[in-house]
């Protein structure tokens, strides 16, 4: 079984990589305000899409994309958000969800989840 963090990384990776190969341009990877992090932020045409990516190896009791919960989406607006003023960009945003199960070492499954949620308003 690989640790938690290694196993994290070599998704958000294979994410990257996928995200690059369908012509999204990778802004930022991995990117902290206040503790709180976003995995990739990636532009494709006139949208900013923020993506959390969630990585598991063989059947677990859930889909990976179930592990984002209401808590996890306010801190990814809240970071998505500060990413967003810090820049100066003014451009659409939307939120994605990337799951990656591995069925071994070298074998995944990839799901892309565009505009998996909204954000909350308040």
């Amino acid at each position: 079984m690989t640790p938690p963090k290694e196993l994290g990384n070599k998704g958000e990776q294979i994410a990257a990589k996928y995200l690059q190969k369908e012509g999204y341009k990778i802004l930022a990877r991995n990117w902290y305000f206040d503790h709180k992090e976003v995995d990739i932020i990636a532009q494709q045409g006139d949208e900013i899409v923020i993506v959390e990516v969630k990585t598991r190896e063989g059947d677990y009791f859930e889909e990976p994309w179930e592990a984002v919960s209401t808590a996890k989406i306010r801190n990814l607006v809240e970071v998505a958000d500060e990413w967003l003023n810090q820049k100066n960009i003014d451009l659409e945003t939307r939120f994605d969800v990337i799951s990656i199960v591995f069925s071994d070492d070298v074998h995944y499954e990839l799901t892309h989840f565009p505009g998996a949620f909204i954000p909350p308003v308040n």
